[in-house]
């Protein structure tokens, strides 16, 4: 989120906020788009029931030419046979099915992508699986908790922080680790400096702003 387009946004400032109506009519609209957006779960469901169930470990040698990888993923622990060659997002995506982190540029430039290992972002499209071994990764749907929204998600929602959703998982990624960080400012400027990884074609950027920091103190 750079400054030359969020001033571009700036424009809309002085805009009244939606009414109760309106808020209503885009929360239902905004369910469906947000389910499009991660493969057409339910809203309630798109972040948090994908690959629940525990990947059992099993004693037998990996194919070959393959790795086996273990890591815990939102919770649950997985383990994997992959290509040596496998990114981490494709693993994420492909084995296990979790296809709320999307692929976008696959050069670590757009931020679709983005997920946190070991509490940090990580362009899943840059890291290979099989350096993940033994980590604690959490995407997108793991974000929310016993099938309630967690506090960025709701406030996506809120703020209109989504137009088309592409990049919507890897911006909530990146904000909730800016909103975790104590090494970030709060101050908007230094909220678009931290997600300025994080492209929305879109241009929804002042929505996604406005979503962080009304965030704050939520989580």
């Amino acid at each position: 989120m750079n400054n030359r387009d969020t001033r571009g946004a700036a424009s809309n400032a002085g805009e009244p906020k939606h009414s109760a109506s309106r808020r209503r009519f885009m929360k239902t609209v905004g369910m469906s788009s947000i389910a499009a957006a991660t493969s057409g779960a339910g809203i309630g469901q798109a972040f948090a029931d994908e690959g629940d169930a525990p990947t059992p470990t099993t004693a037998d040698a990996p194919a070959a030419g393959k790795t086996r990888v273990s890591f815990t993923i939102n919770g649950q622990m997985k383990q994997i046979d992959v290509a040596p060659n496998v990114i981490l997002l494709d693993a994420i995506r492909d084995e296990l099915q979790l296809t709320g982190t999307k692929k976008g540029c696959d050069h670590g430039q757009c931020g679709a992508c983005n997920v946190h290992v070991n509490g940090t972002v990580v362009n899943s499209c840059l890291s290979l699986a099989v350096m993940h071994d033994g980590d604690e990764i959490t995407t997108v749907e793991g974000l929310s908790k016993d099938g309630e929204l967690h506090p960025i998600q709701q406030a996506f929602l809120d703020e209109d922080a989504y137009q088309c959703g592409y990049c919507t998982a890897g911006q909530m990624m990146t904000a909730t680790y800016v909103l975790g960080s104590s090494h970030i400012g709060d101050s908007d400027d230094a909220v678009r400096e931290a997600m300025s990884g994080n492209i929305c074609r879109c241009g929804a950027y002042k929505n996604i702003l406005s979503a962080v920091q009304s965030t704050r103190g939520k989580v």
